[in-house]
């Protein structure tokens, strides 16, 4: 049975590269798993495979886990198709989207057709290895969820609002209310009482002035 050998690289992570060996009656379906495999993903999410040319644009769709869509337009799903079946060149390419909500796009390439099985091999086999894989959910975004506008923010509610403790709380703003303006009365009548009592001062000042010059004149 003849053997295919597969380059399958991250698009935008071009350093990440897996080949892997996978037997040519084998299915899209094995080599979809195969590869999820190879880089530590859960392969259980909607996918496709695209049968390419060299400048990696898509044409026919070999899906697995297909939307209602893709089932009424008849696109044919991967545990279907032979990978024999749709291999027309000695470097067919295929262009991969793994997971169509949270994508990851691949280049896979045929690199060479090995005429025989290597004996005590299980294909799907990964037989090169190099760079880590990115996270299959890193970087994911967690916004902080706001209240609607349109709801009115209970503001006493969040901070478990006590009426008996708030009762207390303004009393204790009332009473220092009425001793703050105690004092400031009682400061206010000793300004008045000074003033008048400097007045005083320089008025009998002015008096005894005036009686020793009179007494001066007799």
């Amino acid at each position: 049975m003849a053997v295919y050998r597969f380059r399958v690289a991250f698009e935008d992570y071009d350093d990440v590269v897996r080949e892997i060996d996978i037997k040519s009656n084998q299915t899209f379906e094995d080599f979809h798993r195969a590869i999820h495999q190879a880089i530590g993903y859960k392969c259980e999410y909607p996918s496709s495979f695209y049968v390419s040319n060299d400048q990696w644009i898509k044409g026919e769709e070999i899906t697995f886990m297909p939307n209602q869509r893709r089932i009424d337009r008849g696109i044919v799903q991967m545990d279907k198709v032979k990978l024999s079946n749709r291999i027309d060149d000695p470097h067919q390419k295929f262009y991969y989207t793994f997971n169509f909500d949270r994508p990851f796009d691949f280049h896979i390439e045929l690199l060479k057709i090995l005429l025989d099985e290597t004996p005590g091999t299980t294909y799907p086999a990964v037989v090169k290895s190099s760079g880590e894989a990115p996270k299959q959910f890193g970087n994911v975004f967690n916004p902080t969820i706001l209240p609607p506008a349109s709801e009115d923010f209970d503001f006493l509610n969040e901070i478990e609002f006590n009426a008996e403790d708030a009762e207390e709380g303004f009393t204790e703003v009332l009473d220092t209310e009425d001793e703050l303006e105690v004092e400031e009365h009682h400061e206010s009548e000793e300004e008045t009482e000074d003033e008048f009592g400097s007045e005083f001062s320089d008025n009998e000042g002015f008096e005894d002035e005036g009686h020793h010059q009179h007494n001066d004149d007799y």
